[in-house]
């Protein structure tokens, strides 16, 4: 669907939602091919990200604060990287990534770039700087929210 001034919605839960699962269903057939989960690569990230071992408190929490999820659930996905051997435990308390988890971190980087460029394609940098900001402001609430109702 194309959308002309006159037929462009305003932002709104079901807009960010049809974009986010939009752009997540992509990313899903990227990680199938590879065998990996949407909640392990979110995690696999966290560690490739890192300039050496990370805290495994620092991943769980990484997990936890991403994708809503309870700590039980974030460390269970922790556990299936390190069978897996993706993730390598680093004395008592820390994880890194092991070369086959970094491989694995990078192709599927490789393979999801010039599908994000072609989705950015052709948007001006002023409209994806105010739909940043605009963003960053909806994350930011939401999680205020979501804090207050979890207490």
């Amino acid at each position: 669907m194309t959308t002309t001034p006159s037929t462009t919605p305003l932002l709104d839960p079901r807009v960010i939602a049809l974009a986010h699962y939009a752009g997540r269903a992509l990313l899903e057939n990227v990680l199938a091919r590879q065998g990996v989960t949407f909640q392990q690569s979110v995690t696999l990230r966290l560690a490739a990200v890192a300039e050496g071992p990370v805290g495994r408190a620092a991943i769980t929490d990484g997990i936890v604060g991403s994708l809503k999820i309870d700590t039980a659930e974030a460390d269970s996905v922790a556990d299936e990287l390190i069978a897996a051997g993706l993730l390598a435990p680093e004395g008592t308390s820390q994880v890194r990534i092991t070369d086959a988890g970094r491989e694995l971190y990078e192709t599927t980087s490789a393979e999801t770039a010039p599908i994000s460029a072609r989705i950015y394609a052709g948007i001006p940098k002023e409209d994806l700087a105010v739909a940043g900001r605009v963003l960053t402001l909806i994350t930011e609430r939401a999680n205020s929210e979501f804090a207050a109702l979890t207490k």
